[in-house]
């Protein structure tokens, strides 16, 4: 396991540099003199993607199923919590009504890491658009789930499985049995078999948009996905155009994918 997953000040600073440094300018770029009034992050963690936005002058709203990372959240955005600026909420999002519960709908959702994590995505992608104000937008980041580390096996205790690249691929009993034979936890052994009931691959990533009538403002592809900048020291960079419009073979090449998106 690397350092970064159990340092919590370090992995808050990570999400904010890179939302700071690669997210908000996307989101500049594409969507010119465009003011994020009201931001919700599903997923938020810590809330450090939220940390940019509160910079910004945003009423921001983090969703999160775990309570003990919204306690931790409350702490690190203390003075925003005490000024309004920023609310969080522990429940899912199928149980809530934006206008009733929220105040009413937002500029811009964010889910960054989140969607590889969600069973039956096609139904969670479809419930995001009554979050968002007629002319609001949808922020992914994701890495797709062939690509070398897509499992999250880097999160495995042992130093050789988590620098493994693609033995996530295996069939999930080899897959599992890996992990039981090198002596992972129950739990890490549970969270890593999750992950790859609910991977996902670019191709069905843009299908569930499709199916759900939502239009791809912008989309990057990055060889070096621009988290590993503050995680390993590796410059972000972006996969090659030829690479990314090969269906099936940019999964296993492309390490992060950040999509734009918004309703027809």
């Amino acid at each position: 396991m690397y350092e970064f997953h159990s340092d919590k000040d370090r992995y808050f600073d990570m999400q904010y540099r890179v939302t700071k440094e690669h997210i908000l300018p996307m989101l500049q770029e594409y969507v010119p003199g465009k003011e994020w009034k009201r931001v919700l992050e599903i997923g938020c963690a810590e809330a450090g993607v939220l940390k940019c936005f509160l910079e910004e002058g945003a009423f921001c709203t983090g969703i999160e199923l775990s309570a003990y990372r919204i306690t931790q959240a409350e702490k690190y955005h203390a003075e925003a919590l005490a000024n309004g600026q920023i609310e969080f909420v522990n429940r899912n999002i199928f149980d809530i009504d934006p206008m009733h519960d929220l105040g009413g709908p937002y500029d811009l959702v964010i889910l960054k890491d989140v969607i590889e994590h969600i069973p039956g995505q096609l139904a969670f992608i479809a419930q995001l658009s009554q979050f968002l104000k007629e002319d609001g937008y949808i922020f992914f980041a994701f890495p797709p789930w062939q690509m070398p580390y897509g499992g999250h096996q880097q999160v495995c205790k042992s130093k050789v499985l988590s620098k493994l690249p693609y033995f996530h691929l295996l069939p999930g009993f080899l897959y599992k049995g890996v992990l039981k034979m090198v002596g992972e936890t129950p739990a890490t052994i549970q969270d890593l078999m999750e992950v790859k009931s609910t991977g996902i691959s670019i191709e069905r990533f843009e299908k569930c948009l499709r199916l759900n009538k939502l239009s791809v403002v912008a989309k990057l592809h990055y060889l070096f996905n621009p988290i590993y900048q503050f995680k390993f020291g590796v410059k972000p960079r972006q996969q090659s155009k030829l690479i990314s419009h090969i269906p099936v073979l940019r999964n296993f090449l492309t390490t992060g994918v950040y999509y734009l998106v918004k309703p027809r």
